[in-house]
């Protein structure tokens, strides 16, 4: 067996997934909405499998979602990309990361990542042969720093995965810190493969800048969507690549290789979906917001100590004000004596981790989210 996968442990989120199920606990764990997601994207989905092709779709992407997603992003991000020659659709956003390692990195060519990262990073670079060189990210805000990229980066740097608005930590990067890792993408030669799934679930008025539209990154990044992000759909797995013709060019061969096509119903669904008015857009992240504010507003009547969060799913609490200093031990704790599952946000570090931080999901219905607020009040007073 190969060791980079026989030797992964189980997963954090399954571990407490399964201890929600098995305790009954409020699962505020894994990153999923209880909404169904928009019943009108849904419906042409179901539409498109009755009366539409259910045969193999082009390699590339349906053109009427190809074109979509050129549309969609000159509308949001003002970027402009030729939707035959630049925009390709995958089978999830994680599939066009994978892909887009294998494509880019050689033997020995290292991958900048920063952490806390998703869990997925690290296994399929070191599968594709890279070797990781990690930024270490702090809260409460985990910003860049100079210093930090400067130690990351070398001669050797091949790809630099970046992953904003960063999930775990809710950040969402300001103009200065793109900037920033803009000129060392470009001093290094680097090619930034840019998961910027969360893109639409951003707060307080907020926009999403990719790092695409700084100056000269155009032809050295890889863009990457989720329309599971984007509608609250996380189970139907249709991603979107956007890189200029050179890269676009390798990351089909190896998307050719890994699932070939996405299923056409869920691709003419969400053609659909990315061109509906800004209302539905702009509803959804205040929805979001709303769900934020209302746990927030909770935890911090609690004695919780709760972090900025502007962007994602995701609400952080630093759990060392209560006393605490171990965040596995916390979230086992957590999830058998009062209830609620939660992820320890040291299972985001391979190094150096931050131990006193655990990540909630707030993508929930009201009363789910109370019943774990009132589950948590118990937690609050056992620390007094």
């Amino acid at each position: 067996m190969n060791p980079i996968f026989a030797d992964l442990p189980t997963t954090v989120f399954e571990v407490m997934s399964a201890l929600a199920r098995e305790t009954g606990a409020v699962n505020l764990g894994q990153g999923f909405p209880d909404d169904p997601g928009p019943e009108d994207v849904r419906a042409k989905a179901a539409e498109a499998v009755i009366h539409g092709w259910n045969q193999y779709p082009p390699m590339m992407g349906l053109p009427e979602l190809r074109r979509a997603v050129a549309a969609h992003y000159a509308h949001w991000q003002g970027l402009g990309v030729d939707p035959d020659a630049e925009v390709m659709v995958t089978s999830g956003a994680t599939e066009a990361l994978a892909g887009a390692l294998m494509a880019l990195i050689e033997p020995g060519d290292e991958v900048v990542l920063f952490a806390p990262l998703y869990d997925a990073y690290l296994p399929l670079v070191r599968r594709a042969g890279g070797v990781p060189r990690f930024v270490t990210l702090t809260p409460p805000h985990f910003r860049l720093t100079e210093a930090a990229l400067a130690q990351a980066f070398s001669d050797r740097t091949r790809v630099v995965l970046f992953n904003n608005p960063l999930n775990p930590a809710a950040t969402v990067f300001p103009e200065e810190d793109l900037a920033l890792l803009a000129a060392f993408c470009r001093r290094f030669d680097a090619v930034a493969l840019c998961d910027e799934v969360w893109e639409h679930v951003v707060f307080d008025g907020r926009r999403h800048r990719p790092l695409m539209a700084l100056p000269g990154m155009r032809e050295r990044t890889i863009k990457v969507g989720s329309a599971g992000k984007i509608f609250s759909l996380t189970g139907w797995k249709v991603g979107f690549v956007l890189a200029a013709p050179p890269l676009m060019r390798v990351l089909a061969k190896a998307h050719q290789f890994l699932t070939f096509t996405t299923p056409p119903n869920l691709q003419s669904a969400v053609a659909y979906g990315l061109a509906k008015d800004d209302a539905y857009f702009e509803g959804m992240r205040a929805g979001f917001a709303r769900a934020r504010d209302r746990f927030a507003a909770g935890l911090s009547e609690l004695g919780f100590t709760v972090l900025p969060a502007a962007g994602t799913y995701f609400l952080n609490v630093d759990i060392a004000p209560l006393g605490f200093a171990d965040d596995v031990a916390f979230c086992d704790r957590l999830v058998r004596r009062h209830g609620v599952a939660a992820i320890p946000v040291s299972a985001f570090y391979a190094q150096d981790p931050v131990r006193h931080v655990v990540r909630f999901c707030f993508a929930k219905r009201d009363e789910t989210l109370d019943a774990a607020l009132d589950r948590l009040s118990g937690v609050a007073r056992a620390a007094a």
